[in-house]
């Protein structure tokens, strides 16, 4: 059985506005098992890239645990958190803007290796870049290209390079492929697993694609306005969907059939993420909802084995069935 690599407790990452404490993620518990993918899906502004972010300390959290191997990394000094650097990498969503113009492909790539100071001699660093352009599938040809005389798809293996340089353990991938046409989607989703399998990669994999993430997660958390509402196994997502919300998301998947039914769009207001109130927040949007989801905290609850929602009405089992 995998053990976990990545947990956190009660994580939170509030930012200050003038309206109040904006709520970007709020209490999340998650649990990432080595050499998995644990896909994170929901609509634009509802934390997915700020859970992301704090998991690799590049923003900081506001309360909370970050275990990573059983360590609160949140815990660590600035000595520490370098060293752990190399252990925890990310792939940007926008393959253009994360990379720097200036740079020729092996100076991207060599980057992090001659800041980490892992390979010291020049000659084994072009060597180490060499083999990581095969890796990922680039020519060795480009190796004094530039970014902008690259296409999408060289751009973002350029950056799945520079992830993999440092030889690192956990990658948070945030919507990769999002910016990518459809063929070339899929090559970059096959690479991904590929590297998986051979280098026993663990990822966190953002996406807000559901028909990509179930082809690359082992585990789906469905996160909505700051909180994880729902939490399983891919192919227990989407055979047994419990959150109302989760249901919409899947029912929105397009589907190439002209006779096809569209499911019922979500209605309602989208509650504020600052300062929200207690009780559920997608209450104001679910048909479903009752006094009961409203005014106090709800739990995460394990409704089956493995299978977490936040949902007062699921966990009582009044949810009505469709």
């Amino acid at each position: 059985m995998s053990q976990p690599l990545i947990q956190t407790v009660n994580l939170k990452k509030y930012f200050n506005t003038p309206r109040g404490m904006l709520h970007a993620v709020d209490d999340v518990n998650l649990t990432i098992n080595r050499g998995q993918t644990l896909g994170v899906v929901g609509e634009s502004g509802c934390g997915k890239s700020t859970l992301g972010r704090v998991l690799l300390r590049l923003l900081d959290a506001t309360s909370g645990q970050i275990l990573y191997n059983g360590e609160d990394i949140l815990k660590y000094n600035k000595a520490q958190v370098k060293k752990m650097r190399a252990e925890m990498q990310m792939i940007f969503q926008d393959p253009y803007a994360s990379l720097n113009p200036r740079m020729t492909v092996s100076e991207i790539i060599a980057e992090p290796i001659r800041i980490m100071k892992t390979i010291t001699d020049p000659t084994e660093i072009n060597k180490k870049v060499f083999s990581l352009m095969n890796t990922v599938g680039l020519a060795g040809r480009l190796v004094n290209a530039y970014p902008h005389e690259l296409d999408g798809g060289r751009r973002q293996r350029i950056g799945m390079a520079r992830a993999l340089a440092v030889d690192p353990k956990f990658i948070v991938c945030d919507e990769p492929v999002s910016a990518l046409d459809v063929s070339i989607q899929a090559q970059i989703l096959n690479l991904l697993m590929d590297l998986q399998r051979d280098m026993g990669l663990t990822y966190m994999f953002i996406t807000h694609d559901l028909s990509v993430v179930r082809h690359i997660s082992d585990n789906i958390a469905v996160m909505y306005l700051g909180q994880c509402v729902e939490l399983c196994s891919a192919r227990e997502l989407f055979e047994n969907p419990l959150h109302p919300y989760t249901k919409a998301l899947l029912a929105a998947i397009p589907v190439p059939d002209l006779d096809h039914k569209m499911g019922e769009i979500i209605k309602g207001e989208v509650t504020s993420p600052i300062e929200p109130p207690a009780g559920c927040r997608f209450a104001s949007r679910c048909k479903y909802a009752c006094d009961a989801c409203r005014g106090q905290a709800l739990p995460f609850t394990e409704v089956t084995p493995g299978h977490f929602v936040m949902c007062r009405r699921c966990t009582e089992g009044t949810l009505p069935q469709e």
